[in-house]
C-alpha cells in the first residue's frame, strides 16, 4: 500500500508541474507576475522598454512594453500614454467595479487602429520583437497588442536590374506593404487576392502569396502553399531562400523560379494566372510557374509595337545562342574542322594565331575568365568607377594580350561578342546561366569538336524537355506544342491577336477581357 501511495503523490506532482508549466505560457491577471514573465521572456534585451504608470487618479497599475527604434514613440506618448493617463484622470478607483474596463479602453480610450487581444506570453512578447507595443493592465488576464511599427523606409525608385526605355518607372522596395500597395495601385482589381503567410522557424518573416482568384488555377495555388509550409529554415533573409527552397530540381543550372523587381511584370503575370510570392525586407518578388521563354521577354515588348517588339525578341534569342556557343564553335572550327572556313578567312586567321603559343581552348579560357573577373570586379566596385574600370580593364587586357602573342585578334573578338550578348538577357540570372553552361560547352568542343557540340545541345535539350516549373513544361510551349501560345513566344504578336491566356496554365478564364 505504500508503495502505491507513493506512486500518486508522484503522478501529482507531476501533473500539478505539467499543470504550472503550461499556466506560465498564460497571463494571470495580476501584473506584477505578468511583467515577471515578460521579463524572463525578453528582458535580456537592452533595447526593450518597460514603462509603468497608473490609469488616471484610480490608483489601477498599468504598463507599456516597447522596443527601441522599431517603435513609434511619438504615436505612443500621443496615443497610448496620454489616452490612458488623461482618460482617467477624473475616476476613483472604487468607480472601476461599475466599468467594464476591457470594453472602455478598447471602444474609448485607445486612439490606435492596429489593436488585438492576446493571452499568450511567447506570442506577446514575439510582436514586441517586430515593433508592437504591448499594454499590460492589472486585472486583465489578456493583454494588448498595438500596431506602433515604425518600420525604416526607403523610396520608391526605378529598378537597378531591369531597366527599360518605356515603362514606369516604380520597383518594389523592401517594405511588404509597400509591395502589395504597388500592386494593388495598377488599378480596381476585387480578385486580387493575397494570402498571409510567414516563414522561418527562429526568425518568422511575413510573406504575400498574390494571384487573381478568378483566373490562377486552385491546384497551382494549393501546390505554391504546400511548398513554402514545407520550407523549415531558421531565418529567411531574402527571397532567393525561397527560390531554391521550392524550386522542382535544384540540380538544373536553370532557374524555375522567376525574380522580379518590377510591379509591372508582377502583375501582368497574375493576369496570364501565374502566382506572385512578395516577402519582406526584400524588393525582388518571385513568379511561379516560369518557361524558359520569360527569361527573354521585358515588359517593354508590350509596351512598343508588335514588330520591333518582335525584332527585339528574335535578337535577345540570337544574344542567347552566341552567349552560349560562339566560344566552343570558335574552339572547334580552329581546332578540328579547319576544312569548314572559307579559305581566305581560314588563311586570315591562321595568319593572326601566328606565334601564339596555346590551343584554342587554352587562349578562350585565358580570354573567358578574364572577362567574368572583369565582369564580377565591376559589380562590386563603386558605382562611379565601376563602369570605367570594366570598360578600361577590358581594352588593355585585351590589347596588351594580343600585343604579347598570348590570344589571337579574332579571339578577342569572339569572348566581345560573347560578353556583349549575354548582357542582351533581360534576366540577369538567364544569363549567369548561359555563361556557366558555355565553359562546358567549350569542354565539349575541345575534345569532340562540332560533333561535341552537337552532343552537347542534344544533352541540353533534352533536359530542358524534361524539367518542369510547378508541372508546367519549361520549354512550353514548344513541347508539348500548343499553336495558341506561339503568339507569345519567339514572336509578340499584335494585342487584339492575343485573346488567349497561356494554356499550360490551366487557368479558370481562359479569355482575356477586351
Amino acid at each position: 500500500m505504500l508503495e502505491i501511495k507513493t506512486t500518486e503523490v508522484e503522478k501529482q506532482k507531476w501533473i500539478n508541474s505539467k499543470h504550472v508549466q503550461v499556466s506560465l505560457t498564460d497571463f494571470t491577471g495580476d501584473i506584477t507576475q505578468d511583467l515577471s514573465f515578460i521579463r524572463n521572456a525578453i528582458g535580456h534585451n537592452w533595447d526593450v522598454h518597460f514603462r509603468e504608470f497608473y490609469l488616471g487618479s484610480t490608483g489601477n497599475r498599468a504598463a507599456i512594453i516597447f522596443l527601441e527604434g522599431l517603435s513609434d514613440k511619438e504615436m505612443i506618448d500621443k496615443h497610448i500614454l496620454s489616452s490612458l493617463m488623461g482618460s482617467f484622470s477624473e475616476t476613483k478607483n472604487q468607480e472601476l467595479n461599475h466599468i467594464d474596463l476591457q470594453e472602455h479602453i478598447t471602444n474609448h480610450v485607445l486612439a490606435v487602429s492596429d489593436l488585438t487581444k492576446e493571452q499568450d506570453v511567447k506570442k506577446s512578447v514575439a510582436k514586441v520583437l517586430i515593433g508592437s507595443t504591448l499594454l499590460v493592465v492589472d486585472g486583465m488576464q489578456h493583454v494588448f497588442i498595438l500596431g506602433t511599427t515604425k518600420n525604416k523606409l526607403r523610396s520608391i525608385e526605378e529598378p537597378v536590374s531591369e531597366a527599360l526605355v518605356r515603362g514606369p518607372r516604380i520597383g518594389f522596395t523592401e517594405t511588404l506593404s509597400n509591395n502589395t500597395a504597388l500592386l494593388r495601385q495598377h488599378g480596381e482589381n476585387c480578385d486580387l487576392s493575397m494570402i498571409p503567410m510567414q516563414v522561418g522557424e527562429r526568425s518568422k518573416k511575413e510573406l504575400v502569396l498574390a494571384y487573381i482568384k478568378e483566373i490562377a488555377d486552385p491546384n497551382l495555388i494549393e501546390e505554391v502553399k504546400h511548398r513554402i509550409n514545407k520550407i523549415n529554415i531558421d531565418d529567411v533573409p531574402e527571397s532567393g531562400y525561397i527560390e531554391q527552397l521550392i524550386e522542382d530540381n535544384f540540380l538544373s543550372p536553370f532557374t524555375q523560379v522567376q525574380n522580379t523587381e518590377r510591379p509591372d511584370r508582377v502583375m501582368g503575370a497574375l493576369l496570364e494566372g501565374r502566382v506572385a510570392i512578395l516577402l519582406d525586407g526584400t524588393p525582388y518578388a518571385l513568379i511561379v510557374p516560369v518557361t524558359f521563354s520569360m527569361l527573354l521577354q521585358s515588359p517593354e515588348d508590350y509596351y512598343e509595337r508588335w514588330l520591333p517588339s518582335s525584332l527585339i525578341r528574335l535578337l535577345r534569342y540570337l544574344a542567347a545562342g552566341i552567349t552560349l556557343l560562339a566560344p566552343s564553335l570558335y574552339i572547334s572550327f580552329v581546332s578540328f574542322h579547319q576544312g569548314l572556313i572559307p579559305t581566305k578567312l581560314a588563311l586570315s586567321m591562321m595568319g593572326t594565331r601566328e606565334g601564339v603559343p596555346f590551343p584554342a581552348i587554352i587562349e578562350a579560357l585565358i580570354m573567358e575568365v578574364a572577362i567574368e573577373i572583369l565582369r564580377e570586379a565591376g559589380l562590386r566596385l563603386p558605382k562611379p568607377i565601376g563602369p570605367t574600370m570594366g570598360i578600361v580593364g577590358g581594352l588593355v587586357i585585351g590589347e596588351a594580350a594580343v600585343q604579347a602573342g598570348i590570344v589571337s585578334p579574332i579571339m578577342v573578338i569572339v569572348v566581345a561578342l560573347t560578353a556583349i550578348s549575354s548582357f542582351a538577357i533581360p534576366q540577369y540570372s538567364a544569363g549567369i546561366t548561359l555563361r556557366l553552361l558555355r565553359f562546358v560547352s567549350m569542354f565539349f568542343a575541345a575534345i569532340f569538336g562540332l560533333f561535341g557540340v552537337v552532343l552537347f545541345f542534344l544533352f541540353l535539350c533534352s533536359h530542358l524537355v524534361k524539367l518542369k516549373s510547378f508541372g508546367v513544361p519549361y520549354v512550353s510551349p514548344t513541347i508539348p506544342y500548343r499553336a495558341s501560345d506561339w503568339k507569345d513566344f519567339m514572336v509578340r504578336m499584335p494585342l487584339m491577336m492575343m485573346k488567349r491566356r497561356p494554356k499550360m496554365l490551366h487557368t479558370k478564364d481562359p479569355i482575356r477581357k477586351d
